[in-house]
């Protein structure tokens, strides 16, 4: 065999390699395939039995962090407790459903700056004296992907009392006024 003849015979097996790997890839579930992270989820949050706060947040890729936004109604003024949790569900009484907090790593609660933290603590919210709020925050950790770190299909939730960021497991901050599923937008 003339080495032209071996350089095309081995791009042609090369080339029917890829076509067999494609055709089989295309047998398994496609989220296993090729996954494409959405570019955006949302979560609507409505008030738990007894309260009246409700809110919009939404969630983005920035880079390498999660910038989520939220704006709030309905709440007491001033500063309120908010955390992703594992659960997918807010009902249950007092949204029990939702489960503890988005913890894949196993740490304690904490700040979120801090080096220790369960990845659904977020920063709080703090209403005004017309019991709205807007939120904003860049978080490292979270991600809309099918990983450890992806956060939709789980539920968001603002408190009653602010978080004191030291409590275990929730940091002392009372009962959900609110709760939203996350969904791919």
């Amino acid at each position: 065999m003339r080495r032209s003849d071996f350089r095309h015979a081995s791009a042609v097996q090369t080339t029917a390699l890829f076509f067999a790997l494609a055709v089989l890839g295309g047998c398994a579930p496609a989220r296993h395939v090729l996954t494409v992270p959405p570019r955006e989820a949302m979560a609507k949050l409505s008030p738990v039995r007894g309260h009246t706060a409700s809110g919009l947040m939404t969630f983005r890729p920035q880079g390498r962090l999660l910038l989520i936004q939220g704006d709030f109604a309905g709440l007491t003024p001033g500063a309120h407790g908010l955390h992703i949790h594992e659960g997918d569900d807010c009902g249950g009484r007092g949204a029990r459903d939702a489960g503890g907090h988005f913890n894949p790593t196993g740490a304690r609660h904490g700040s979120p700056g801090a080096p220790s933290h369960h990845a659904g603590d977020l920063p709080m919210v703090t209403a005004g004296a017309d019991g709205t709020a807007h939120f904003q925050a860049a978080m490292d950790g979270l991600d809309l992907g099918d990983d450890t770190r992806g956060i939709i299909g789980h539920t968001v939730i603002v408190t009653a009392r602010p978080d004191n960021f030291t409590t275990q497991p929730d940091g002392g901050s009372g009962p959900a006024v609110a709760c939203g599923v996350i969904r791919e937008r």
